[in-house]
């Protein structure tokens, strides 16, 4: 009795609520919309990974697997693919977010520094670029410049014996992925740091000079614990996409002679369920992949919480 008199009290207070303030449900309507379209309803589709699904069939009209309809994700844990992708996954997960998470907040400390507006935005449109250009482009460059004959491959082969394309060589397409995805992303990741970086109390500065703080010790310990909040957040959502790894941009980079370093989860489920029509296998494939995401974001989100009082929620 309780709880439904609980439920007619929100349901009363929730009608009340949108009449007074219905221009803004109306502004937030679209992207409500949006979401259910386009990321809760395809969720459906995921009863296709406990099922041998056939297209002539339907989802529901599809035979469920074995073992419970479990069976397409004991096929991969089982098969020889289960360990390479994972450990390619996390090799290059992990060492993006060694190097590239630390990157745009140390881009955007210093160009808090620069007291020259003229330069720091010239120096802000410069970097932003190369977020905006295609991931198709991207990659034809980093092809380029790493090609038997290109620029960078130049200077590599100048302190190693190493002929041909980097790309061939398996143990350097790790550092290639990082840094092509530090160039581009670097100007765009660091916005958030600037904002966040433009709402420290400057009255905590003169505090910090007064003390005989240089600018060096005011960033370590007004600047930084001021934008604190903000980086953990971002770190939180980096650990949630851990093993998120695009396919698009590995597939555009690697061939089949680095396939042991480069082939990862997105790219075993692009072959699988497009090129091999799987459907069934790739679908179990990618949901194990978000349960694991989802596991990783909880446990960092509590610990998180725990250490340092700030989370997600």
């Amino acid at each position: 009795m309780k709880n439904c008199n609980k439920l007619q009290n929100f349901m009363s207070s929730t009608v009340k609520d949108m009449k007074k303030y219905y221009g803004a449900y109306l502004l937030v309507l679209p992207v409500v919309l949006y979401y259910v379209i386009f990321a809760y309803k395809p969720m459906y589709g995921l009863i296709i990974a406990f099922k041998d699904f056939k297209p002539g069939l339907g989802i529901w009209g599809s035979p469920w697997a074995d073992n419970f309809g479990f069976e397409h994700f004991i096929d991969y844990i089982q098969s020889f693919y289960f360990g390479r992708t994972v450990k390619n996954t996390l090799t290059i997960s992990i060492t993006s977010l060694i190097f590239g998470f630390p990157a745009p907040i140390i881009f955007a400390l210093l160009l808090n520094e620069i007291k020259a507006e003229k330069f720091k935005r010239v120096v802000q449109t410069i970097t932003y670029m190369p977020h905006f250009i295609s991931t198709v482009i991207v990659c034809s460059m980093v092809v380029m410049f790493v090609s038997e004959k290109g620029i960078i491959t130049s200077v590599v082969s100048m302190f190693t014996e190493e002929k041909g394309s980097l790309l061939n060589h398996s143990e350097y397409f790790v550092p290639i992925y990082v840094i092509s995805g530090i160039w581009q992303n670097l100007g765009w990741n660091s916005i958030i740091y600037l904002a966040a970086l433009s709402g420290v109390d400057p009255s905590l500065y003169e505090a910090a000079k007064m003390d005989g703080a240089g600018r060096f010790r005011q960033t370590v310990h007004v600047t930084i614990p001021g934008i604190m909040g903000t980086i953990v957040i971002m770190l939180l959502l980096n650990i949630g996409g851990l093993l998120n790894v695009g396919y698009e941009k590995i597939i555009l980079l690697y061939n089949e002679s680095i396939y042991e370093t480069a082939d990862v989860i997105s790219t075993y489920v692009y072959r699988k369920g497009l090129e091999n029509f799987q459907y069934s296998f790739s679908t179990a494939v990618n949901l194990f992949n978000s349960a694991i995401s989802f596991i990783l974001v909880m446990a960092f989100n509590k610990i998180s919480k725990k250490v340092t009082e700030i989370s997600l929620w």
